[in-house]
């Protein structure tokens, strides 16, 4: 991965390539994977070879005042960029990933000129005739990419505030179809609507999903309980508790300062001799930090993501209190 310390190193990617006798260079991003309703959206740029446009990065590290003023400047001073969707059809028939495939394609191949080479966030591509390459946390590494995802962004906050307007109610001006708690309530209150992704809703829309919990279900929310109460003796204020995306759940979501911190809890009977962090393996990490990613996106945070472990090792005599350890940044700075 090459270094990014400065505005102009986000041209790196970019030259490059270009060193390698690409000339003419395209990025590309999403906005939309992880919403409960809407379309998603994906944004193809090509700026003018050695541009550095002030302020460009990963969209979700901007607040939105300044993703639109950028949206204008980007758009004045690309040499080309295109805009395009992948409607809720469209992700019920195919699935979200390869829906959002979809956009990027449309993306770039609606461009007015015809690129040597895609820069992608992340670590899928779609297919394309020509040479494509796949940048993980792409849109903080290239100009082009950062550029896209800021198109892209901006235009579906633009859309899912229009769609506010069409669907009153479900507060689409306020969470852009993300699963916030505002919008679980409404989907519950009103029921679905026209623009919501019904392979998304799963439990919220099953009335008989069981209500007795299991045994290793009780475990699992002493533990938490027990977490919290550690958290907020130690300074950190709780915003979120189970919060569900597509991909999975964060057990707690707590802020500290500068501080937003992802909390997996793990619970053990003390007799038993594996740690239970080391059940938090590379699938699970992924599905987390997807499910943090998703949370950053709906709640436009600025303050820096941590990925913590606390574990809760209790014993079966009651009056005995558990043991607590916070195991902070468990596995390295938050990625998508």
């Amino acid at each position: 991965m090459i270094a990014v310390t400065s505005e102009s190193d986000m041209l790196k990617y970019e030259q490059y390539y270009i060193q390698r006798g690409f000339k003419v260079i395209c990025g590309v991003d999403e906005a939309g994977r992880g919403p409960l309703a809407g379309p998603v959206c994906a944004a193809a740029v090509i700026l003018p070879e050695g541009l550095v446009i002030e302020g460009v990065n990963d969209s979700k590290k901007l607040s939105e005042k300044k993703r639109e003023q950028l949206f204008d400047i980007i758009r004045e001073k690309a040499s080309a960029y295109n805009i395009e969707w992948a409607s809720v059809e469209e992700i019920e028939e195919m699935n979200i990933l390869q829906a959002t495939m979809l956009a990027m394609k449309r993306a770039v191949e609606g461009l007015p000129i015809e690129p040597d080479a895609v820069l992608v966030d992340g670590n899928r591509r779609p297919a394309f005739n020509i040479p494509c390459f796949d940048i993980v946390k792409g849109d903080s590494l290239s100009q082009s990419i950062a550029a896209a995802s800021i198109l892209a962004k901006v235009s579906r906050d633009r859309l899912m505030k229009e769609l506010a307007q069409k669907y009153p109610g479900y507060g689409f001006e306020k969470h852009k179809g993300y699963s916030s708690e505002l919008h679980r309530d409404m989907i519950k209150k009103y029921g679905p609507c026209e623009i919501h992704r019904m392979s998304f809703l799963g439990s919220i829309l099953d009335p008989d999903a069981p209500k007795k919990k299991t045994k290793s279900q009780k475990t699992g929310k002493m533990g938490e309980d027990f977490a919290v109460s550690y958290l907020e003796n130690n300074g950190y204020e709780i915003t979120a508790r189970n919060y569900r995306s597509e991909f999975g759940e964060i057990d707690i979501i707590a802020k500290n300062r500068e501080v937003i911190a992802f909390v997996e809890v793990k619970t053990r009977n003390q007799s038993a001799l594996d740690r239970p962090s080391a059940w938090v393996d590379r699938r699970k990490q992924k599905k987390l930090l997807q499910t943090a990613y998703v949370y950053m996106t709906e709640t436009d945070t600025q303050l820096q993501p941590r990925f913590d472990i606390v574990e809760v090792a209790y014993n079966n005599q009651t009056n005995i209190p558990p043991q607590i350890e916070h195991i902070e940044n468990a596995f390295g700075e938050l990625e998508e």
